[in-house]
């Protein structure tokens, strides 16, 4: 039959259904594949540390399952490659090769073997981020700190008598606020470059929009043309000011031109024929016209809510007055440290001051545990008069430089006490790149930065429990044997633990 062509099918993944980590296992039948691993390895800490039953039920509140069709897959591979992919800094496809290749990161998901096929398709986790969102992923790190950092689990035998009597508990804990930007991968925009991508396009929905049928003749778009005289200027080492504005008049000129063609196209049909994406690359491109004419007009390069990347039309541009780069495109987010964790509070793609916010901030501490900061650390930007009153009012001391002459002040805020927020936000851009958010769309860029910061407390938790560890081996090993053997054994296992700590993170506590 060589006529007849066979119809290939296309290998499926094996999807493991989810099984309980509390589920009782008799001692001496567990598995091959769980005996031989090593059990100070980072992923077999990890994979003990995350409170997995708990956080499966949030992806299944915030995840509709289906009842018919092909099972979906197992909430623990979905959140725990997630985990991996960040905590390992890799793409989507690496993430997906990583986990196929290594034993210890399948352990870590949740396998009972170990198999070489891939868990999923790498580009299901653009679905994956669609589906979780900010709050589904703020909620399973308010989980993991509350069941295992042991955060909120402060002598509530201490405050069960000031609770009957009606009385506020007393304040307690140190808290740390900072903002910082999240740039995303985008282009550096400028006016001329945002024009000649905005043409572009526009002419490509011109050929979409055009019917021989319907039309009688193609509108020009003097594409060749434009782009050379794009390109005139664009290729300059040094452009002057003069030049720049000539070309940005140009290209204004040529999208004004198409943007009148579209129309016309459009008014031959009864409804719209573009897609959802074409129909919001249209409205992006209008809107960016109507930006850069207002800029052009008005011999200015700032407009509110100004459009960076038509792609992205959600980017905005956010200045920080840092030395490197004083603005930044992308968005911006504030984060409360407390013992080590950090709190997402706030994210926002529009620039806001942190200062205006702080009362909000301290009260999420105090929904979190159900008390007040005893000490609050901040920056300048967060000690206006209303806020230092304010927080004088419930009894939080404010660790900030003071108002009034130095010599008049008591309380000297010193160098060096706000670095651990400033530590973490080094570690989360450098090595679990918050410093580039590859995300293109809106919610997956909220996951992506979102699911950062739940790995840093992942690895500031797993650097906690892996100390603990020494001190339960001695307590084991302390009534069996002598105290030379028993420095022998801790010694061999503390260089172990050692070597597993290097590879969970140099920045571990």
């Amino acid at each position: 039959m060589q006529g007849i062509m066979t119809k290939t099918q296309k290998k499926r993944a094996f999807a493991p259904q989810y099984v309980s980590p509390k589920q009782l296992v008799l001692e001496g039948f567990e598995t091959p594949f769980e005996r031989a691993l090593d059990k100070t390895n980072r992923w077999v800490v990890l994979s003990h540390l995350i409170p997995w039953d708990e956080i499966c039920s949030l992806y299944y509140k915030s995840v509709k399952q289906s009842a018919t069709g092909r099972p979906a897959l197992n909430p623990r591979i979905v959140l725990g490659s997630l985990i991996i992919k960040h905590l390992c800094n890799l793409d989507d496809r690496e993430a997906v090769d990583s986990i196929s290749e290594n034993v210890y990161m399948q352990y870590f998901l949740g396998y009972s073997s170990f198999t070489s096929e891939a868990p999923f398709d790498a580009s299901l986790f653009v679905e994956f981020r669609k589906r979780l969102g900010i709050d589904a992923v703020n909620s399973m790190n308010e989980k993991i700190v509350e069941l295992k950092a042991k955060l909120s689990s402060q002598s509530d035998t201490d405050n069960s008598s000031n609770e009957d009597q009606g009385e506020q508990p007393p304040n307690k804990g140190k808290i740390i606020f900072d903002a910082t930007a999240c740039p995303q991968d985008i282009a550096y925009p400028t006016d001329l470059n945002l024009l000649n991508d905005s043409r572009e396009k526009s002419e490509q929905l011109i050929d979409l929009l055009y019917d021989s049928g319907l039309h009688q003749t193609k509108p020009r778009t003097y594409r060749k043309i434009a782009r050379k005289r794009y390109l005139r200027t664009a290729q300059k080492k040094n452009k002057t000011r003069k030049e720049i504005r000539k070309a940005v008049r140009v290209q204004l000129a040529y999208l004004k031109r198409n943007l009148s063609s579209i129309n016309i196209l459009l008014d031959s049909y009864s409804s719209i024929p573009l897609k959802a994406q074409e129909l919001k690359y249209l409205m992006v491109i209008q809107t960016l016209y109507n930006q850069q004419q207002q800029m052009y007009d008005a011999k200015t390069h700032s407009i509110e809510d100004r459009i960076v990347s038509i792609h992205q039309p959600h980017v905005r541009p956010i200045v920080r007055g840092k030395s490197q780069a004083k603005v930044e495109f992308g968005s911006k987010i504030h984060v409360s440290l407390i013992d080590g964790i950090s709190f997402l509070d706030e994210l926002s793609w529009d620039a806001f001051n942190e200062g205006g916010h702080l009362m909000a901030y301290v009260y999420k501490y105090f929904v979190r545990f159900g008390f007040y900061p005893k000490e609050l650390l901040a920056d300048k930007i967060y000690c206006t008069r209303e806020n230092r009153a304010s927080l004088k009012l419930l009894n939080i001391k404010l660790i900030a430089k003071p108002l009034g002459r130095p010599p008049a002040v008591s309380i000297h805020l010193s160098s060096g006490e706000r670095n651990p927020i400033e530590g973490k936000f080094g570690q989360a851009k450098t090595g679990y790149g918050l410093n580039r958010i590859k995300a293109r769309l809106r919610g997956t860029s909220e996951t992506w930065i979102a699911c950062i910061i739940l790995v840093l407390n992942l690895v500031k938790l797993a650097g906690v429990a892996l100390p603990c560890l020494i001190d339960k081996l001695m307590n084991s090993f302390s009534a069996k044997y002598s105290f030379v053997r028993l420095m022998k054994i801790t010694d061999d296992y503390f260089s172990q633990l050692l070597y597993s700590s290097k590879l969970l993170n140099r920045n571990l506590i």
